[in-house]
């Protein structure tokens, strides 16, 4: 008898076929359901080696030993022709295909249970875009200089072989965003190439050791890990931009040749300096402000002028610089007035030697017209507006455009231009935190409550450490009415940015509106210990004087406010302009208050000019409460249809704000319909978003309102979930106090 009969006869197949199919189930069932159970990854891959490991025993056992009715016997002491052993044998075949099939079935319900389940970020993918040959990521460089501190010079040399490989016509290139996103998460390249849409990987290494810098690269191609192209560096610091260009330059030809239908690539520039120790500090200055804080933002700008004192004439440093000061005054670290010039200034210098650079392009038409916006208004964002949509069609790679784009739409209220735009940006780089920022906030402006919350979360996902990002997911917490929730989240920004002063400044302006004077003022001593004279202190001060009862000292802040010419963040000038109004309409002063603003800001209330400063204009808006006893009655109806129409042309309708439009209601005299709008639109939100509500409703026009009973009961309603609010804050901090 052969080998092969001999095998058979003592069912040797058999068992091998039951051993493998059944370990197979097993490891599929476990290695798929012991991660649910938060088991380790070594427990699965022991499974997996238990499983190989008893291979060969079983084949011995089986040539050795029988299963059979009577328990295991020795293979001689089993008669074959016996019908129940034959049937043994057939239980060990039926065994087999159960198996398989309840394997089967089980791989289809939960492949089917992934397909319907919610990707997360990090599993974010292209869709159905087919996938383009010309197409390459590249991988952020590992860092093997044993230092932390050296991972800004790997992420640099990826970053610049990103810029001069996006040069190549024809080449799609993953944006640096999405692929530094990838770090670190134990991805096959296989996988990272279908999340990123591209057929091409590059990755490499880095190791620098004082002056010497070793450099590994590769190029795969995704789709069957063939190396393209490979190359080992072992260089001097000095020739690291000789470095970079080889990469970028063998790279591009090796796709060129392959993919693009040319045989010698194309010509790419890398960064504008030669001098290291200028690049240097330019790669710092790109990790510092990758979170947008205020500590990173300064120490970007600190590093980035160290570059430009060594190289003058860096053009990467000085767009950088240029979008670092703007960054800046989105934050409220730089007042226009000082950045603005600089900006455009900056910008110029980028463009006298690169007319085209979109970046620079882009920022400067940014500022220029923002520049104007306030002395003329927003009417002039339209002309920027189509200069913007060029560059961005032109440049379709450049970042900076699109979200300088979407700031225009906002200012607008184009939101849905806005979303329409920043979507469009996801699909090319489909892990940047940064748009998923810009969606969040368009998306809370629209009330589109459930996309913003999803949206800002992504954000965090990719980039927990975003003040930014804390701090508008905080007011998603005050639209639901969780003040705690909104507290905590600022206090969590202040842990990632202690450097940002408008942060403890804005929590203790809503402690003060909770009458929780005591605790806003720990918060107080932060804000003018670092940035007295700051748009936060100058509001802060304002709402600390009202909430204590401090007449004599409120009107004293605002006058302050509005002698000093502070810029309208946060609505602070405004704010101030409104509180004057109402104290000088309560004492019967409004025309002596009026004559005292127009001396210190010529044409502040007059709402017949054309152009007006942004913050004037807003001040007209708050001037009603004045207007309403102080003007005949005609004078006043007529500025509040002209402010209108001047409203509309922002594209804003008093139906997108239930308080706007319950108190334009009741300027008009249309009490009955205020209380209605009111009632269902205005008291349905929680008291925690409208938390002056008490001073806004003891105005002269609210005197018929609030004497209805409905509103009292709403009222009513508002006073005990506000009461409720301040209890629970209090306990809150001070257990925190206790605790620390």
């Amino acid at each position: 008898m052969s080998l092969f009969d001999e095998l058979k006869r003592r069912n040797v197949f058999r068992v091998v076929a039951a051993y493998l199919v059944v370990g197979w189930l097993l490891t599929e069932v476990l290695t798929t359901l012991l991660p649910e159970f938060g088991a380790p990854d070594w427990v699965s891959k022991a499974v997996m080696l238990v499983f190989a490991l008893g291979f060969l025993p079983t084949i011995i056992f089986s040539w050795i030993y029988e299963l059979t009715p009577d328990g295991i016997k020795k293979d001689h002491e089993v008669d074959r022709e016996d019908a129940e052993a034959r049937r043994g044998s057939k239980r060990l075949e039926y065994f087999t295909i159960t198996s398989v099939v309840v394997g089967v079935i089980f791989i289809a319900v939960f492949a089917s249970r992934s397909d319907i389940s919610e990707p997360t970020v990090a599993e974010t993918t292209v869709g159905e875009t087919e996938i383009s040959d010309a197409s390459v990521a590249v991988l952020p460089f590992v860092n093997m200089s044993g230092s932390k501190d050296n991972e800004y010079f790997s992420d640099g040399l990826t970053e610049t072989l990103l810029h001069m490989l996006a040069q190549i016509p024809g080449l799609k290139v993953a944006a640096r965003t999405s692929s530094f996103a990838l770090r670190d998460q134990n991805k096959t390249i296989v996988e990272i190439a279908d999340a990123l849409g591209v057929a091409h990987i590059l990755e490499g290494s880095v190791q620098r050791s004082g002056d010497r810098v070793r450099i590994t690269a590769q190029l795969i191609r995704a789709s069957d890990g063939f190396h393209v192209w490979s190359e080992n560096y072992d260089r001097t610091l000095d020739d690291i931009f000789r470095i970079q260009d080889e990469i970028a330059e063998k790279v591009g030809g090796a796709l060129s040749a392959s993919l693009l239908g040319t045989s010698d690539g194309t010509a790419v520039a890398g960064a504008s300096t030669a001098i290291p120790d200028a690049y240097d500090l330019y790669l710092q200055a790109l990790q510092s402000r990758s979170t947008f804080s205020y500590g990173g933002l300064q120490g970007a700008e600190a590093l980035l002028k160290g570059a430009l004192t060594i190289d003058p004439d860096f053009l990467e440093a000085k767009t950088e610089l240029a979008s670092n000061y703007w960054q800046q005054v989105e934050t409220g670290l730089m007042d226009q007035v000082t950045a603005y010039p600089q900006i455009i200034a900056i910008a110029d210098q980028v463009l006298a030697v690169r007319p085209d650079d979109p970046e620079a392009r882009a920022i400067k038409v940014f500022t220029i017209t923002a520049e104007q916006a306030q002395r003329d208004g927003p009417q002039v964002f339209s002309g920027a507006i189509s200069q913007l949509e060029e560059i961005v069609t032109s440049s379709p790679a450049a970042f900076l455009p699109k979200i300088l784009l979407a700031r225009f739409y906002q200012g607008l209220q184009q939101y849905d231009k806005a979303i329409s735009l920043m979507q469009d940006a996801l699909r090319e780089d489909p892990f940047n935190p940064r748009i998923y920022y810009e969606l969040g906030t368009s998306y809370l402006s629209l009330e589109q409550w459930d996309n913003a919350q999803d949206s800002l979360q992504k954000s965090l996902e990719i980039e927990p450490a975003q003040p930014n990002a804390l701090a508008t997911l905080a007011r998603l917490s005050l639209q639901k009415g969780d003040g705690l929730d909104y507290l905590q989240r600022f206090l969590r920004a202040i842990e990632v940015d202690s450097a940002d002063y408008e942060l403890p400044g804005v929590i203790a302006t809503f402690l003060y509106e909770l009458d929780l004077v005591e605790e806003g003022d720990d918060f107080r001593d932060r804000v003018l210990a670092i940035a007295p004279t700051s748009e936060i202190a100058y509001q802060m001060e304002l709402l600390r004087a009202i909430n204590i009862g401090d007449d004599v000292g409120s009107v004293a802040s605002a006058r302050r406010a509005i002698e000093d010419d502070i810029d309208d963040r946060r609505f602070s000038f405004g704010g101030a302009v409104q509180h004057l109004l109402r104290v000088a309409a309560s004492r019967g002063t409004v025309e002596e208050e009026s004559e005292y603003l127009q001396g210190l800001a010529p044409g502040i209330l007059d709402v017949d000019v054309e152009t007006t400063p942004l913050k004037y204009r807003g001040a007209q808006f708050v001037a009603f409460d004045a207007w309403y006893v102080a003007l005949p009655r005609e004078e006043m109806l007529r500025r509040l249809e002209l402010l209108g129409g001047v409203a509309e042309s922002f594209g804003f309708t008093p139906e997108q704000d239930p308080a706007t439009h319950v108190g334009i209601l009741a300027l008009q005299g249309q009490i009955d319909q205020a209380i209605e709008v009111a009632l269902v639109d205005l008291f349905s939100e929680s008291v925690a978003v409208h938390l002056s509500w008490k001073r806004d409703f003891s105005q002269a026009q609210f005197a018929e309102f609030v004497e209805d009973p409905r509103i009292q009961a709403a009222m009513q309603r508002w006073e005990d979930e506000e009461t409720a609010m301040r209890a629970q804050i209090k306990t809150f901090l001070a257990d925190l106090s206790v605790s620390s």
